[in-house]
């Protein structure tokens, strides 16, 4: 049974947690085994993950961040998910990008599934992007 690590950047509470249920949601029902690692924002992400990297076969980062009125929020998001491929391509471990990059609250509710749209739940997507590369291994020829 493979380990997978979600970790969860709880900022916005209620945002963080319904990409967890739904991460978590597909991941136990692919019999996978799951656990959770709250970290404060999404910038203490791939610290958790490589103080866990030995650990698990793969990774689900999870979080929210909304755009104010200054750079910080480009800084701190290109520098966190650079640091999560770097990750995956130095460790070969899948990790799954669910960190939603929101305008505004409405933005973040939508791609989290707590408001009605078309969107899919970034939790959802980000899971499911570790079970392909975890179930498509090389295939011989």
């Amino acid at each position: 049974m493979k380990q997978i690590l979600i970790v969860n950047a709880n900022y916005y509470n209620k945002i963080s947690k319904n990409l967890v249920s739904s991460s978590k949601k597909i991941l136990t029902r692919k019999k996978m085994r799951v656990k959770i690692f709250n970290v404060t924002g999404i910038f203490e992400i791939p610290v958790a993950i490589k103080k866990n990297i030995k650990k698990f076969d793969a990774f689900v980062a999870l979080g929210c961040v909304i755009k104010g009125k200054t750079p910080h929020f480009d800084f701190i998001c290109k520098s966190t998910f650079d640091a999560i491929l770097n990750l995956s391509i130095l460790y070969n471990k899948p990790i799954g990008n669910g960190i939603i990059t929101a305008f505004n609250i409405k933005q973040a509710k939508e791609r989290c599934g707590i408001a009605r749209s078309n969107k899919t739940n970034k939790g959802l997507e980000a899971a499911k992007a570790v079970l392909s590369i975890l179930n498509n291994g090389p295939k011989k020829i």
